[in-house]
């Protein structure tokens, strides 16, 4: 990753963490994107202690916020530089309906329409820097939903479960990577997306539910560690083996079957055509 410039969200801890500190100490140069200044500050400073000569730089934002991406890219924009990875890794996961700062039901703002927004804004520089990659962490968690749940995708009418909601965002990431590696065949640019497994981290904290927390310290024996939980990501995002390999999902570094409702070309296509209309994007 010598000379490569790499753009990660979701940084500041578990897989994310690891992955940035992965990636810096393959030779990559860095732009983090964190909600918080001071965690983001002490990720440079964890990076800078382990990779002394990594270049590393802070972007402030609120992925559940449009106008926050859109400044994010712009000021990654504004740098000139190329782009060589986008790791869409943050994520979170609510116990109960939430909404995010635009008033759309946080998991599936952040979790699946933040990677979308902030790729498409995107996109002409890292084709631009191809070859290139975009890697999404996606989740086993699909397998909780039979399909897009198209008319209530904020769950406002159905029961919010927090696994089926969560499941629900994360099929939505299987299907828009398979959609965007079809767009961009042939320009040099890979899309995939990877489950990390389970995996000792942050994620589900957001709620600071009493319940939520004693069932992850009876788990935690059984979760991988964060570094373990980014192998997947680190290999899809580095590995020569995969330059030519576009619209997969992997898990344990290995492209894995996914179910029914994640290959639907028809689901993916009115997905992207419903993004973008959350979006405002034309």
């Amino acid at each position: 990753m010598l000379n490569k410039v790499c753009l990660i969200t979701g940084a500041t801890s578990g897989i994310g963490r690891a992955t940035a500190l992965e990636l810096a100490a393959q030779g990559a140069e860095l732009f983090v994107v964190c909600r918080s200044g001071e965690k983001g500050e002490a990720l440079i400073a964890e990076i800078k202690a382990a990779s002394p000569d990594c270049a590393v730089t802070l972007l402030l934002g609120d992925l559940g916020k449009q106008a926050d991406i859109h400044r994010v890219a712009q000021d990654f924009l504004a740098t000139d530089k190329p782009l060589h990875l986008l790791l869409n890794n943050a994520g979170v996961v609510n116990t109960h309906r939430k909404l995010s700062g635009d008033g759309i039901e946080e998991t599936f703002a952040v979790n699946h329409l933040a990677y979308f927004l902030l790729t498409e804004l995107l996109r002409d520089r890292i084709v631009q820097s191809a070859p290139a990659r975009i890697v999404s962490v996606a989740s086993e968690a699909h397998t909780f939903v039979k399909g897009v749940q198209f008319d209530d995708l904020e769950f406002e009418t159905t029961p919010y479960k927090t696994f089926k909601v969560y499941g629900h965002s994360k099929l939505c990431n299987i299907l828009w990577t398979r959609h965007l590696a079809k767009q961009l065949q042939g320009t040099g640019v890979t899309v995939n997306c990877v489950h990390p497994g389970p995996v000792n981290t942050g994620l589900g904290h957001q709620d600071h539910v009493i319940i939520g927390k004693i069932v992850g310290f009876i788990l935690k024996p059984f979760f991988r560690t964060p570094a373990q939980g980014a192998a997947t990501s680190i290999f899809v995002a580095t590995s020569p083996s995969l330059d030519n390999i576009s619209g997969e999902y992997f898990s344990d570094s290995k492209p894995k079957r996914v179910k029914p409702w994640a290959k639907d070309d028809a689901a993916a296509e009115r997905l992207w055509q419903v993004s973008k209309t959350y979006l405002k994007l034309a």
